[in-house]
């Protein structure tokens, strides 16, 4: 969980819109606002970590469902869930729940909304071509940190699906040579979600110890 939560941390930035590549700025702006205009949306995501010098080769899956600023994100087997004033950390390993005051910019989160919105903060971005991707044609921009020495990644790369609008791919290249694929499964905008979704409850976790910030 740590990889994703490193991943989602490179959204922590305030926007801004300098540097930037115009073709591939207007693709991300036309994303943005797609997003933006979802009320709710659920999404199913792949997640594979890989580092040759360590022999490390991990995949886990994810889901996610946001409704306004509620969510709640499955990643392996940890979950987060958020009503918009509290989150809820469950992480099973552990058999701990950590609750505390929502925050968006929380670089510890892994609110599905960030996962799709990632351009939006702190990034140069480039637009690199155009490329068949699973039978689809995709743009591909790269996305190059504004303050590289403060972060420990140094590249991200966005594949997004030219015909549907939606982002379907992103892989992120760390300076240790660690590759964090992610994946884009699943995708359905304005679904009926009910607000019980993201409700925490500590019936449903007995045994858990509750740790409040």
């Amino acid at each position: 969980m740590k990889q994703l939560f490193t991943f989602l941390a490179i959204t922590s930035f305030l926007f801004t819109s300098y540097g930037q590549d115009t073709k591939a700025q207007e693709i991300l702006d036309k994303l943005s606002k797609k997003m933006k205009a979802q009320t709710t949306f659920y999404v199913e995501f792949s997640a594979n970590i890989k580092n040759t010098s360590t022999g490390t080769d991990e995949t886990e899956t994810g889901k996610g469902w946001v409704k306004g600023s509620k969510y709640y994100a499955s990643f392996g087997e940890n979950t987060i869930i958020s009503n918009g004033l509290k989150t809820w950390t469950i992480v099973k390993e552990e058999k701990s729940v950590y609750e505390s005051d929502a925050n968006e910019d929380d670089e510890e989160s892994i609110n599905p909304r960030k996962l799709l919105t990632i351009w939006e903060s702190g990034f140069k971005n480039k637009y690199a071509k155009e490329m068949t991707l699973n039978g689809e044609t995709v743009h591909v921009i790269n996305l190059y940190p504004k303050n590289p020495g403060s972060v420990d990644y140094h590249t991200v790369i966005l594949y997004i699906s030219k015909t549907k609008n939606e982002l379907v791919k992103v892989i992120m290249k760390t300076k240790d040579g660690t590759v964090m694929t992610y994946n884009v499964t699943n995708f359905s905008t304005n679904t009926e979600i009910s607000d019980s979704k993201f409700v925490f409850s500590t019936a449903k976790y007995p045994g858990y110890t509750v740790i409040r910030d």
